[in-house]
């Protein structure tokens, strides 16, 4: 049985906060490896008064985001002790591609890949799909583990 964990835990383990955490749940953990994000933006999400105001749906970028912070999660939960007091920085994102809207109280499921390692340095891979598996955005990224006063 994979691990499941709250909101609650991931505040734990990233610094992300509301209105800028965008992950309820992280499940289908396995260590180093990959894990899923769970999301549903709520209808009184910030952004979606300008994005777009009558028609609004989720920015590409907070898509980006989401898997992201899914990735920076699965690392941190999985090396806890050489983690602790860090921050998993984005140095690059490859290959992004939106297929289809994310919408005001639509869930969402990021599967995020660990795919190497290199030191700090992390590359992944991720897809974000709907209820119905339908593939939303897709992306290859690039991270660091840094030290949390580093300039």
């Amino acid at each position: 049985m994979s691990e499941r964990i709250s909101s609650e835990q991931i505040k734990k383990l990233i610094p992300h906060r509301e209105p800028f955490l965008f992950i309820d749940e992280l499940c289908n953990i396995i260590k180093l490896k990959t894990a899923t994000g769970i999301k549903t933006f709520n209808k009184t999400e910030e952004f979606f008064k300008g994005h777009f105001p009558g028609q609004p749906i989720v920015p590409g970028v907070i898509l980006i985001e989401t898997m992201a912070q899914t990735a920076a999660a699965l690392i941190a939960y999985s090396i806890q002790k050489e983690t602790f007091d860090k921050i998993v920085y984005l140095m690059n994102i490859e290959n992004s591609k939106f297929r289809k809207p994310v919408f005001p109280e639509m869930k969402i499921f990021s599967n995020v890949h660990a795919n190497r390692s290199r030191g700090r340095v992390w590359q992944f891979s991720g897809r974000i799909i709907d209820s119905n598996s339908q593939l939303i955005c897709e992306a290859n990224w690039a991270a660091m583990i840094m030290d949390r006063n580093n300039e």
